[in-house]
Formats: structure tokens, C-alpha cells, sequence
């Protein structure tokens, strides 16, 4: 039995009921992430048709090693291009190979390409490279937004790390950068650079059992907690689990999900004839086949299962790798929607519409689950504040302490800390022209302070502008101030 080719169309029916992204989000279709370009900096890429058909959407491909400077169907495949085939497509794809079921939410942005590995090795000093060749390159390909699916060797101070140096400057430039948290879960395993530093969105997962029903969702074992620097992580989470994403054309893998696929089309009479034809591709024992089409078919639904394969080019995966390209693909329809939006804007937007799991515990999700059309529909809608706002975590200025916070639902906020004694009635902010509202208190002395705001007089919630947090000891966090 002959495989389909890279460019044969037919696929399965979606036989695990995949809930594609789109639906799984319940993302605005009207945005797509039309005239914004997403930047992908990742081990390797192949040209997958969901970003080259009808028409190519690849604006520029680099190789930092100079291994392969040019994107070619044609050269040989290796192990080391799935990744970054598969969070591009997921974030940008638009399901040419599955009627547009798999689409990713900016399936018509453009995307740049950037190969950070050396030999299929990741380094710190091509991680780095590869952010400053972005930022070098941003005007020319209208790079708006950064998806960084890796990350380097440890967890260290902000100021120390090239890596996370290049991404502040890369946000300063007005690029989002977005960063996967990373996969370990474990009390000691931290976000790495450049997840750890303070400007990049860093995106941890959850599970939903595949399942619409809100009540499923589960956190994923995304890394969390503290950074070197204070700051805490994650800052939202995103899916981590069954997300469609493509399977790498060329790979034994590929082979067998077209086989299996055709197979399972097949009518019953025909079924063990075609099973002995693709049994190098296939193999089904002597009792399987003499066991009827019913037991042939159980037997090749288990291999699907197996291998996680949703459709002839189509598998599920899991990660914080494509939970951050999902957020991306959200951040793409946001600037679609208000291209004026700064990356301290789209991330004030993303926290304050993401929803916490209520039975999870804070520090592992950040704000919370992100919510891609309240975003969209927030960034629509205030074109004329976002693009002037200037806020950002506390700050000191002549002996005063400057605070800052945004929120559409307050109509009154307070500033509540170990500064004032924790009384939400000694210290009023004020609402500017812009929405932003604003106090400024007498710097304390040098020290740890935690605080909170409290919104419309009932709300006690943490600065959305400050990664500096800490338990609260009543399963929330606080924010930190810190006077040195």
C-alpha cells in the first residue's frame, strides 16, 4: 500500500473528536491575526502546507547556526524541525491539510521563522542571537509578536542573563514577547530565561479532559513559583493538553497516520487484504486479522490512540511549548483588532480578563485560565486609552512611591499594604484622562512591603503590573514592593 504524499489532501474523520483550539477557546472568529506578524524562534522548521497553501505566509526564514539557510520541502527531514513546525502551526496554521478544523486563531497572520539550534542542540548564546536578529529585524517584517517555545540552562537574575536582556529589549522595541514556563512542575524548578523575566508573558497550561465543560479543567505541570529575581510565574495558562497540532511530513510517523487513515476508510470486505499490502507500515498479527473487520478496527483505533493521531496529518500534543503559542495566536488577534496596543497593554489585557481554576492553587496559574475573546473584545474597545497609557509596577520618583492600576469595572481603588497598616481607607487612587488610575505614597524605608488594591471596596486583588508577589496565607498572593 502506497502512503499519501506530502501534498494529498484526503484525511480521516477527526477520530478522537479532537476539540480543535478555536472552539476549545471559544475565540472571536472574526480575528485571525490579519496584517500582524508573529516572530517563531524555536529548534527548526518544515514549510507545512498550513502556513504555505493557498499562498505562503512565511515572510523570512534564518538560520542562526547556517546549517540550512533555506526553507526547503525538498531537503532532508530531521528530528530536530518538529518542534518548531508544530508551534508555528498551531499558533498560525490554517488547517489546509484538514478543511480549516485545526486552524490556529491567527490563521492568517505572517510568521517569521528563526532555527536556534546547532546540530539539534539549543543554546543560551543562540536563544539570545536569535531574540536580538527579531528585534533587528522587527520594521522590516512588521514583527509585532515573539513566541518562544525553549528556554536556557538555569533560573538566574534578569540582569545577569543575555537572554532575558534581549527580550526587555525586545519589549521596549514594542514586540510581545511570549514565553512557554516550561514542563517540570516540580516546587524547585523555576521558569528559566527568558520565561523568568519580568516584561515576557510566560504561559503555563492546563487540561481540560478534552472536554468543553469548565468543570473538568485541571492545572499541567507547568514550572512555577518565584524567579531568581522575585518576579512570580506563571503569569496566565493556557491549553497544555490535546492541542491539535500537525505531524511532521517525511517521519515514519506520517507514514503510518496515512496508512492508518486510509485503512480506517476502507469497507470491512476489503479491510484485511489492504491490512496485509501496508503491514511494513502497519503490522496487525495473524490472530487480528483471522479475529474479523471488528477486531482489525479495534486494533488499529488503539494504535491511533497510541499515538495520539487525530487525522491523517494531525496528531495531539501536550506542553507549555504550545500553550504559549496559543496565547500568541490570542495576542495576534488583539493587535488585529487595535494595532495601537503597547506589550504593557496586551499584557494588562490578558491578566485582567484570564479566569482562575477556583479549586487550583494561585501560584501554579498566575491569573489564570486566558480568556481570547474577552481580550479581543477589550483590546477592540479601547483603542483610544491603551496606545497613551503609561503605568508599569511601582516605581520611585522624589522620595514618593508611584502606583498605577487599570481596571474597567472599578469605579473606586485603594492601596492597602504593610505601608499603611494595611487600611484600605488611608490611601485613594485617581482616575486620569486615560483610565489609568494613580496614587503616590512617602517612600518607606528600605524593605519588603506587601500590598494589595482594593477595587470598589470589596475586591482585594494584586498588582497586575508587578510580578513581584507572595503568599497571602489565605490561598491568594500579594504583591511585593521592594525599597532598597
Amino acid at each position: 500500500m502506497k502512503a499519501s504524499s506530502a501534498h494529498d489532501h484526503h484525511h480521516a474523520p477527526n477520530r478522537f473528536a479532537v476539540v480543535p483550539t478555536h472552539a476549545r477557546l471559544n475565540a472571536d472568529p472574526n480575528y485571525s491575526g490579519k496584517g500582524v506578524t508573529i516572530a517563531f524562534l524555536d529548534s527548526g522548521f518544515y514549510p507545512h502546507a498550513d502556513l504555505q497553501e493557498p499562498e505562503t505566509r512565511i515572510l523570512a526564514y534564518h538560520d542562526l547556526a547556517d546549517e540550512r539557510p533555506l526553507l526547503s520541502a525538498h531537503d532532508p527531514i530531521e528530528t530536530w524541525q518538529w518542534h518548531g513546525t508544530q508551534t508555528s502551526v498551531v499558533a498560525a496554521g490554517n488547517g489546509a491539510h484538514c478543511d480549516g478544523v485545526y486552524r490556529g486563531l491567527a490563521a492568517e497572520a505572517q510568521v517569521v521563522l528563526v532555527k536556534a539550534s546547532t546540530q539539534g542542540k539549543i543554546t543560551e548564546e543562540n536563544i539570545a542571537r536569535g531574540i536580538e536578529w527579531v528585534i533587528e529585524n522587527r520594521e522590516r517584517f512588521n514583527i509585532r509578536v515573539l513566541n518562544i517555545s525553549l528556554g536556557g540552562d538555569e533560573d538566574v537574575g534578569h540582569s545577569e542573563s543575555r537572554i532575558d536582556q534581549a527580550a526587555e529589549e525586545a519589549i521596549s522595541q514594542g514586540i510581545v514577547v511570549v514565553a512557554a514556563a516550561g514542563n517540570s512542575g516540580a516546587d524547585d524548578r523555576h521558569s528559566i530565561p527568558p520565561a523568568n523575566a519580568p516584561s515576557v508573558i510566560t504561559v503555563g497550561g492546563y487540561d481540560d479532559k478534552n472536554d468543553l465543560d469548565p468543570a473538568t479543567i485541571d492545572l499541567y505541570h507547568s514550572n512555577y513559583g518565584a524567579t531568581a529575581d522575585g518576579t512570580v510565574k506563571p503569569k496566565i495558562i493556557a491549553p497544555a493538553m490535546w492541542v491539535a497540532a500537525p505531524i511532521l511530513p517525511g517521519t515514519g510517523l506520517y507514514e503510518k497516520a496515512q496508512a492508518l487513515s486510509h485503512l480506517l476508510t476502507a469497507p470491512d470486505y476489503e479491510l484485511r487484504k489492504l491490512c496485509g499490502e501496508a503491514a511494513s507500515i502497519v503490522p496487525v498479527s495473524a490472530q487480528v486479522l483471522s479475529s474479523g473487520a471488528a477486531a482489525i478496527r479495534e486494533f488499529l483505533e488503539s494504535l491511533l490512540n497510541e499515538q495520539k493521531i487525530i487525522a491523517a496529518h494531525y496528531q495531539h500534543v501536550d506542553g507549555t511549548s504550545f500553550a504559549a503559542p496559543i496565547v500568541a495566536s490570542v495576542v495576534a488577534q488583539m493587535l488585529e483588532a487595535n494595532p495601537r496596543l503597547t506589550p504593557a497593554a496586551v499584557k494588562n489585557i490578558l491578566v485582567s480578563t484570564a479566569d482562575r481554576i477556583a479549586h487550583a492553587p494561585v501560584l501554579r496559574q498566575g491569573y489564570g485560565v486566558v480568556d481570547a475573546q474577552q481580550a479581543v473584545s477589550l483590546a477592540k474597545s479601547d483603542t483610544h486609552r491603551w496606545h497613551s497609557i503609561v503605568g508599569g509596577p511601582p516605581r520611585i520618583e522624589k522620595g514618593k512611591v508611584l502606583f498605577f492600576f487599570y481596571g474597567d469595572e472599578a469605579k473606586s481603588v485603594s492601596l492597602a499594604g504593610e505601608f499603611n497598616g494595611w487600611d484600605s481607607n488611608k490611601t485613594s487612587l485617581k482616575k486620569d484622562e486615560h483610565g489609568m488610575w494613580r496614587t503616590a505614597i512617602q517612600a518607606p524605608p528600605a524593605g519588603l512591603y506587601h500590598y494589595k488594591y482594593v477595587v470598589n471596596g470589596e475586591w482585594w486583588l494584586e498588582d497586575p503590573n508587578n510580578g513581584m508577589k507572595a503568599p497571602d496565607g489565605h490561598g491568594g498572593l500579594n504583591s511585593v514592593l521592594v525599597i532598597k
